[in-house]
């Protein structure tokens, strides 16, 4: 009988990535993945380790998990993912029944290490973190008709509050070719939205090729049959470049959705959280692209309560915010992470402050989504369909405007059914919070 494992990942689609791979390496050697993890031989928790809530949510997945072995309800317990790779043999100090702590480069001999602790023995490995693999078949956990596609992982940019490159370690790009190989596997399993992701998707190719290549990427992906939609996240905004904007205008398969990750618009800020670029420069850039694209969904994020950040330099953020409003907005606390330069900063902004300038500014993004989609009643958008709600009676899906698992979804009628994965039409004709309602048309 073939031992069960089961496997809970946390944290961003990058993790999620890392997990659908050691999924596929696992069965391929043949254990039995579950889906519940009551009864599983080993239960691996894929932990997140960016900021203070990710550590708290892993730590606390790691206790209740171990609290089940106590209880004789799961067998070993190995944790994986940055946590481990930042933290190392704390945790199994801190917390005896772990079996195994691996760090990020262990993943791609994690069916041994499974073999290993199910046998009794405990495992302490961090082997170099280029040993990540980066490439390999997966089990997908998104749906069929959509999956995340990992152009490449580690981080150089160095900003002074992220822990990422010390954790992943340098921008590391994969070949190009094997990404096309794995987008054309995709497809043929029936994809048909594929989701760029990395810590910098437009970083992708610098360290392989001597320039950007994320526009010739994107003319390549689109040539495989099959894939319709393509979507980018994470991108850095001095790396957003005319030939970028060039490629998104001009093929109708990358979408007009855009995801910048802005942190801050004061530039003292800026330059402290060590940001490239300046106010004005972001300003332009925002400018250029609606400019260009004038359909263009704009997402970003921002820190509040990084140190330094007053009265006035808060006032900036939210006047700028206020007066870009931007389609899609995330809003963070600064949490201080050991080892990095901004934790060694003075003139720290009180944690209820943080609080407050955050719910601040998402009562104000709120505000402006309620407007934004307003002025969508009576458009009509092509919605890739992602199920039916018996409840209510109608379906519901995305819209180029929304990203999965992030932003929000239409909910629509129609008089003929549709499959999960199929496009079609739909007129808004009202709003429901973030979402959008609908109805099915031709």
């Amino acid at each position: 009988m073939s031992l069960k494992v089961g496997l809970i990942s946390l944290g961003c689609p990058k993790n999620q990535v890392d997990a659908e791979i050691m999924f596929y390496k696992l069965e391929e050697a043949g254990f039995e993945i579950v889906d519940y993890i009551d009864g599983a031989d080993a239960v691996i928790v894929n932990t997140c380790a960016f900021i203070d809530d990710a550590k708290k949510e892993a730590i606390e997945n790691i206790l209740e998990v171990a609290q089940l072995k106590k209880d004789g309800t799961v067998g070993s317990v190995l944790v994986t993912g940055c946590l481990p790779q930042r933290y190392k043999d704390e945790i199994m100090k801190e917390i005896p029944e772990v079996d195994a702590v691996l760090g990020i480069g262990a993943n791609t001999d994690i069916s041994e290490y499974v073999r290993k602790a199910v046998s009794g023995e405990k495992i302490s490995a961090y082997p170099p973190r280029a040993k990540l693999p980066l490439t390999g078949e997966r089990i997908l956990t998104t749906p069929p008709y959509w999956a995340y596609l990992k152009i490449a992982d580690g981080c150089s940019n160095a900003c002074s509050y992220c822990t990422i490159p010390a954790i992943r370690g340098g921008y590391r790009s994969r070949e190009m070719e094997d990404i096309l190989e794995e987008a054309r596997g995709l497809a043929l399993n029936g994809a048909k939205e594929l989701v760029l992701i990395a810590q910098d998707t437009t970083g992708y190719g610098i360290d392989l090729y001597g320039s950007a290549q994320l526009p010739e990427l994107l003319n390549r992906l689109s040539r495989i049959d099959g894939i319709e939609w393509l979507r980018l996240l994470y991108c850095y905004p001095d790396r957003i470049t005319d030939e970028l904007l060039d490629t998104m205008a001009a093929n109708p398969k990358v979408l007009h959705y855009l995801d910048i990750p802005l942190q801050h618009i004061d530039d003292n800020l800026l330059k402290a959280m060590n940001r490239r670029g300046h106010s004005a420069e972001i300003k332009a850039l925002i400018q250029k692209i609606r400019d260009r694209i004038p359909d263009i969904v704009l997402r970003t994020t921002f820190i509040t309560g990084f140190p330094g950040e007053g009265e006035e330099e808060f006032e900036n953020l939210a006047e700028f915010i206020n007066a870009t409003e931007f389609d899609r907005l995330g809003c963070f606390t600064f949490s201080a992470q050991e080892g990095t330069e901004a934790a060694r900063l003075e003139d720290t902004v009180d944690e209820q402050e943080k609080i407050n300038r955050m719910e601040l500014i998402m009562q104000d993004q709120l505000t402006i989504t309620e407007l934004k989609n307003n002025e969508r009643i009576g458009k009509t958008y092509r919605v890739i369909t992602e199920g039916y709600d018996a409840y209510t009676d109608s379906y519901y899906g995305r819209t180029y405007m929304d990203a999965p698992e992030i932003d929000g979804r239409v909910n629509f009628t129609s008089s003929t059914e549709i499959n999960d994965g199929e496009f079609t039409d739909v007129e808004v004709f009202g709003i429901n919070g973030h979402d959008l309602l609908g109805r099915a048309i031709g």
